[in-house]
């Protein structure tokens, strides 16, 4: 269950900051969620200091992403000509990945920087998705539409970006009435009409706006191989109504990643699981394993730990469910 008030995100900051001191391998991506929290929970002050530990450490995995997050989180509190001198630090050292790009991007769209971050994402969409591509990662498919969005704000004509944004977007509703700026008129109407599509339109983007909590991670599945279920559920068989077999619960998963991505969410993402490492996990919580709301957190605490294979996968590659067959002949075939 995520964190609902900010109370919530405080205390699951503080959480994974133990979780940080406990397993040090998996320190950066700890203490990046703990950092989203605390600037979801509105204490951005608090989460400098996470970023500057994790920049003076030796080697830090991924310095870029860091370096964006901390200047998204500088300006927030009013710290702008040093966010802006950390942005221009970053885009002079092209980054290798989508979120740390995303992330500049919509720092600069938040703060009406618009022709900025309009130029940030077709540079990262340069870099990122060749041209031709039929198959373009999941990542590099929310910057286009990123891209889409603020071009519509500066009212640019559509070009070769925007259409394959346009040919890439699944949602009911497209992303030109979705990035429409006279949406913000239908906000004052007393129509009742205009008022329940305005309702459709922003359940349909729901998830798509980047907030800090999501950036850098997926919001992730539990996947358990066949042995590992049957050990689990020989151990816990009170989990036996959440596993009935080893098939529906693959074919759960896929159901439930499609649902998400239909909704827009971002970062969708595979973690596998294990019963030693969830019977530590548990232990760690003084939680029971056979506490079935336990599964989640520990879906979400693997992923914040980078342990987590994005989704989809190329229609040619692997499947996530262990297969090995390319996707397009596995789960990728399922309808629902």
């Amino acid at each position: 269950m995520r964190p609902d008030t900010p109370a919530d995100h405080i205390t699951e900051a503080e959480r994974l900051l133990r979780t940080a001191a406990q397993y040090p391998e998996d320190r950066e991506p700890l203490l990046l969620r703990a950092a989203a929290h605390l600037e979801v929970a509105g204490d951005p002050a608090r989460a400098t200091p996470l970023y500057d530990e994790l920049l003076a450490a030796d080697a830090p995995e991924n310095p870029q992403l860091i370096r964006a997050l901390k200047a998204a989180n500088l300006w927030e509190y009013g710290h702008e000509a040093e966010a802006r001198a950390i942005i221009a630090g970053v885009r002079a050292t092209p980054p290798a990945d989508a979120a740390a790009w995303e992330v500049l991007a919509e720092t600069l769209e938040a703060h009406d920087e618009l022709e900025e971050s309009e130029a940030t994402f077709t540079t990262a969409a340069e870099a990122l998705v060749a041209a031709g591509d039929e198959e373009v990662p999941y990542p590099a498919q929310s910057l286009l539409a990123g891209r889409h969005r603020v071009r519509r704000l500066l009212a640019l004509e559509h070009d070769g970006w925007d259409r394959l944004a346009d040919r890439l977007h699944t949602a009911p509703v497209s992303l030109d009435e979705l990035h429409d700026p006279k949406r913000l008129w239908a906000l004052g109407s007393s129509d009742p009409a205009e008022l329940q599509a305005e309702i459709e339109r922003l359940r349909s983007e729901l998830g798509s706006f980047r907030v800090a909590l999501s950036r850098p991670f997926p919001v992730a599945v539990l996947l358990w191989s066949e042995a590992e279920l049957d050990e689990l559920l020989a151990a816990y068989p009170e989990l036996e109504s959440e596993y009935p077999t080893h098939r529906a619960h693959l074919t759960d998963l896929e159901a439930s990643l499609r649902e998400l991505a239909a909704a827009g969410t971002p970062n969708l993402g595979v973690v596998r699981g294990t019963v030693p490492s969830y019977e530590a996990f548990a232990a760690s919580e003084a939680t029971a394993p056979s506490n079935a709301a336990l599964l989640p957190q520990y879906a979400t605490t693997l992923a914040a730990r980078g342990h987590a294979t994005p989704w989809p996968p190329l229609r040619t590659a692997p499947c996530w469910c262990g297969s090995q067959r390319p996707y397009a002949d596995c789960h990728g075939t399922q309808r629902f």
